[in-house]
């Protein structure tokens, strides 16, 4: 029948008519999004935009002075927007598609720019065997960590910062430091061409053997130097929080304190503000958390089972050293510790036990909180907010602690191997030394990559507009020096 279509008909009729033939069966071989995990994607992507906005926004705004509310409200909402743009145009592009020769492993190619290709029919997979998602969902997604990821930045040197120079060093920041980071630690081929590379090596005979097992070592090398490093990270804990947190340090320490820091007391001027906003961040993080499963599975639910139980071990932990050595317990610390929490589990939410969630809940509140009071005032550096106490080291310990509690001994869950036995979901043997070589390595890469870029953006900036306030309107407030509005109608 196929030949005498094609004698009566022309040669692109013909061919449409073949392929409509064809069509049910390719669409049997394709794998379809499952209705249910494209729901939760949705889900979870809005749950994160509320972490940032009103969630962190809200956290911000309230540890501040009166008369900078309006500042941080602004700066954390801008930045959402603007990056959500970039990573439409070109972010998406350079962290979740192969690289081009020796810069694959650090960064990703052009092919995506603009989303070109994206479409509502089109889908990436997951971490299980012929399971996909639209992509536009995974495009909003991963939109969502892009942009929370430099909003948490600015708690670093909040106060002091020209609006225009902060948004400048945003745009720079994300493009050179964070898209690139994102790549090194999450892009992969994925399980699918994994397992087909595998399959391929099993089937093969003689000559043919050497040519599989090159193809598969090339889908082994598309994927990002951190991820080739067989390191761990679940939704983000050195992709987001070591990341913004070393990011922040540098531009506290480039800007210098504040006027009057340590001269006279600046504290939150609304606790209730910051509160409110926590309460957000914990409720959003479980789309950071879980969302990261990009499955509605049992991957979802031990990720927010950890969120849960790591979050309040931390505020628990904070609380309870707070009390030991002050002899009080404050709500500030309650909400700091939770905070802390959620960053170190933010690694470990898919790979850790419910059990492990708790101890690494527990140790990193009494750590950040160390960190947020003794060290900061040894070394005296201004980070207005505590990101550096307690995002970029909740990140490191959490990434560390990742490396241990995914031990299948210790009730974590073990790390898939998609090579031994395609399709299967076999967990690899679990090798303590060379697990926490990759995460150190990891937590390094990030560090050095984060805090030079961040040192040499900064600098940019600072030569092409100046990054700091005047003094008179760092003392004014940034409120009505910067913006012309008032965050409320009377003062503090």
């Amino acid at each position: 029948m196929p030949r005498l279509v094609s004698r009566l008909m022309p040669t692109a009729a013909a061919a449409a008519v073949l392929l409509a033939g064809l069509a049910p069966a390719l669409a049997a071989d394709a794998p379809t999004p499952n209705k249910g995990d494209t729901a939760w994607m949705l889900t979870a992507s809005s749950l994160v935009l509320m972490m940032t906005v009103p969630g962190l926004a809200l956290f911000y705004a309230g540890l501040v002075r009166a008369k900078n509310v309006v500042s941080l409200l602004l700066q954390v909402f801008a930045i959402e927007c603007m990056v959500v743009i970039l990573w439409a145009l070109y972010g998406y592009s350079l962290a979740f598609t192969g690289g081009s020769g020796p810069l694959t492993p650090y960064v990703g190619g052009l092919s995506k720019v603009f989303l070109m290709g994206v479409t509502p029919d089109s889908t990436v997979g997951t971490f299980s065997n012929g399971v996909v998602i639209p992509e536009l969902v995974y495009v909003c997604f991963q939109m969502t960590f892009a942009a929370i990821t430099p909003a948490l930045i600015v708690g670093g040197f909040a106060e002091r910062m020209k609006f225009s120079a902060l948004m400048l060093f945003i745009a720079l920041w994300v493009t050179f430091v964070y898209f690139p980071i994102a790549h090194m630690v999450w892009y992969w081929a994925g399980p699918d061409a994994l397992a087909d590379a595998a399959k391929k090596v099993a089937a093969a005979t003689g000559e043919g053997k050497a040519a599989a097992e090159a193809a598969l070592a090339a889908v082994q090398a598309d994927a990002g130097l951190a991820f080739q490093w067989g390191a761990l990270d679940f939704a983000g804990g050195t992709v987001v929080h070591i990341n913004s947190g070393i990011a922040a340090l540098v531009g506290a320490l480039m800007l210098g304190r504040r006027i009057g820091y340590r001269e006279e007391a600046m504290p939150p001027h609304s606790v209730t503000l910051t509160v409110v906003g926590g309460a957000l961040l914990w409720v959003g993080w479980f789309g950071f958390n879980a969302g990261s499963a990009l499955e509605a599975g049992g991957g979802a639910a031990l990720a927010m089972a950890n969120s849960f139980l790591a979050t309040a071990a931390a505020a628990i932990s904070w609380m309870i050293v707070e009390f030991i050595f002050k002899w009080r317990m404050s709500v500030l610390g309650l909400v700091s510790g939770a905070v802390a929490g959620l960053v170190a589990v933010t690694p470990a939410a898919g790979f850790a036990g419910p059990m492990g969630a708790i101890v690494l809940g527990l140790v990193v509140g009494a750590v950040c909180l160390f960190f947020c009071t003794a060290i900061k005032s040894l070394f005296r550096y201004d980070d207005s907010l505590d990101v550096f106490g307690i995002h970029c080291i909740g990140g490191i310990v959490g990434a560390l602690g990742t490396g241990l509690l995914v031990n299948p001994e210790w009730g974590g869950s073990g790390v898939i191997d998609y090579v031994v036995k395609p399709g299967a979901a076999v967990v690899a043997e679990y090798v303590r030394d060379a697990q926490m070589i990759s995460q150190i390595k990891a937590v390094c890469l990030t560090l050095v990559w984060s805090g030079v870029g961040s040192l040499i953006i900064f600098k940019i900036v600072d030569r092409l507009i100046g990054a700091r306030v005047a003094p008179e309107a760092e003392q004014t407030g940034l409120d009505l020096a910067e913006h012309g509005e008032r965050g409320y109608a009377y003062e503090h």
